[in-house]
C-alpha cells in the first residue's frame, strides 16, 4: 500500500481503530489536563494570580493543547497510523506535548518561552517533516495552507512567550489562539488555493468518533485524580466524606449524559452526514467545551471537598455551577450535531444552573454543590425516560 502515491492515506483495513501509539500520546494529555486543573485550583484558593486572570490564562494553554490534539486526530484519522512517517510525527507529538505539559504551571510566567516556542516548532516541524519525508504526499497545497495560518499565529506565540510583561503577553496569545483556530474551523482559506480541511477526501468516520470518545473518557479520569488526591489528603470527616461520595456521583451523571445516545453514535452520524469534514471539525469544538466543563467541574470537586462547608465565595460558583453548564452547552451542541435537534431537558438544565447562581452564594460549598448534582440527574433521568418511551433513534445530521 506504502508504494502507491496515496501510500500514507488510510486502508479500508486500518480506517477504524486507534493504535497503542496513539493511546500512548493520550497519557500525555492526561498529564496535561492534571497540570491545567492544578493550576485553577491554585488560581481558585490562593489568589496569587486572582480567578478570572488564572481562567483566561488556563484557558489559552488549554485550547494551544487541545489544538496539538486536534490536528493529530484528524491526520491519524486522515492518514494511515502504521505508517513510519505518521508513527514519527505522532512520537515527535508526544514530546512536544509533554513538554509543554510540563510548562503549564508557569505557562504565562518563567516557562511561558518554552511552552510558545515547542508549540511553534511542534506545529510546524510536523508540516514540514510530512511534506519533505513523504515527498510532498498526500496533498502538498494542504501543507501550505497550514503553514500560511501557522505563520501568522508564531510570531505571536513566539514574542508573547519572549516579552517579560504578562499585560502584553495576554493579548498576542488571544489573537494566536484567535488565528489557529479560525484556520482550523474554517478549512485554512488561503490566497489562491482556497480552503480544504483536513482528510476531506477520505475519513476514518469510526476512528475519528473512538478519539473523541476516548479523550472525553481522559478528562473524566482527570475529574477522578482530583476526587481522589483532595479526598486523600482530607481527614475523612463526615462533610468531607460527603463532598468524596457527590463528587463521584456527579462524575459518573457527566458519563451518563454524554454517552447516552448521541455521544455513542458519532461514527454514524459523521458517516451519514452530506458534510462529514464540517460535521467533524463541528464535533471538535463541541467536544472541547464539554471537556473544558468536565476540567472546570472537577475543580468545583476540589474546592467543595476540601472546604464543604463554611462561607462560600462567589468566584467558586464559576467551578461548581459553571463547569456543569458548561459540559451540557458543549453536550447541547453535539446532540444537534448528531440529530439535528436538543433535548428540552438540556435547556431546562442551562437555565436551572444560571437561575442557582443568585441563591448559591448564600450556600456552603457542598450544597452548592449538591444543587448543581441534582441539575445533572434531572438531564440523565430525563435522557432515561425518552429511551423507555422511544425507540433507539438514528443520527440525522443538519448538513
Amino acid at each position: 500500500m506504502r508504494n502507491t502515491p496515496d501510500g500514507l492515506l488510510r486502508s479500508e483495513a486500518t480506517r477504524q481503530r486507534a493504535t497503542f501509539l496513539e493511546l500512548f500520546l493520550d497519557l500525555v494529555f492526561v498529564f496535561a489536563l492534571t497540570r491545567i486543573s492544578a493550576r485553577l485550583i491554585a488560581d481558585f484558593t490562593d489568589g496569587q494570580r486572582g480567578v478570572y486572570a488564572g481562567l483566561g490564562q488556563a484557558l489559552l494553554l488549554f485550547l494551544a493543547l487541545w489544538a496539538v490534539w486536534s490536528v493529530t486526530v484528524w491526520s491519524t484519522s486522515w492518514l494511515d497510523p502504521d505508517a513510519p512517517i505518521v508513527q514519527t510525527v505522532i512520537i515527535m507529538t508526544l514530546v512536544g506535548a509533554m513538554t509543554m505539559a510540563v510548562a503549564v504551571p508557569n505557562g504565562f510566567g518563567a516557562r511561558a518561552s518554552l511552552f510558545a516556542i515547542t508549540l511553534v516548532t511542534l506545529q510546524i516541524g510536523r508540516v514540514v517533516f510530512f511534506h519533505l519525508a513523504g515527498h510532498g504526499r498526500p496533498d502538498p497545497q494542504q501543507s501550505i495552507r497550514i503553514m500560511f495560518w501557522f505563520g501568522l499565529s508564531a510570531p505571536l506565540w513566539v514574542v508573547g512567550g519572549l516579552v517579560n510583561d504578562g499585560t502584553i503577553r495576554g493579548p498576542l496569545w488571544t489573537l494566536a489562539v484567535l488565528i489557529d483556530y479560525t484556520g482550523l474551523f474554517l478549512g485554512w482559506p488561503t490566497p489562491r488555493l482556497g480552503a480544504q480541511r483536513l482528510g476531506v477526501q477520505m475519513i476514518a468516520a469510526e476512528h475519528l468518533a473512538e478519539r473523541y470518545q476516548q479523550f472525553l473518557l481522559i478528562a473524566l479520569g482527570e475529574a477522578i485524580f482530583v476526587i481522589g488526591f483532595a479526598f486523600s489528603g482530607s481527614e475523612f470527616h463526615s462533610d468531607q466524606t460527603g463532598g468524596f461520595v457527590l463528587a463521584l456521583a456527579s462524575t459518573v451523571l457527566l458519563w451518563r449524559i454524554y454517552f447516552h445516545v448521541a455521544g455513542g453514535m458519532l461514527g454514524t452520524a459523521v458517516d451519514r452526514s452530506r458534510n462529514p469534514a464540517r460535521l467533524a471539525t463541528d464535533m471538535a469544538f463541541a467536544h472541547m467545551v464539554m471537556i473544558a466543563g468536565i476540567v472546570l467541574t472537577g475543580v468545583g470537586f476540589e474546592l467543595f471537598i476540601t472546604e464543604p462547608l463554611g462561607h462560600l465565595p462567589a468566584a467558586w460558583l464559576i467551578a461548581i455551577l459553571g463547569g456543569p453548564a458548561l459540559f451540557l452547552a458543549g453536550r447541547s451542541a453535539l446532540e444537534y450535531q448528531v440529530f439535528g435537534r436538543v433535548s428540552r431537558s438540556r435547556l431546562a438544565a442551562l437555565l436551572a444552573l444560571g437561575l442557582l447562581v443568585p441563591v448559591a452564594v448564600h450556600l456552603e460549598p457542598l450544597t452548592a454543590g449538591a444543587a448543581a448534582a441534582v441539575v445533572l440527574l434531572g438531564v440523565a433521568g430525563a435522557d432515561a425516560r425518552r429511551s423507555r418511551r422511544h425507540p433507539p433513534e438514528t443520527p440525522t445530521p443538519p448538513y
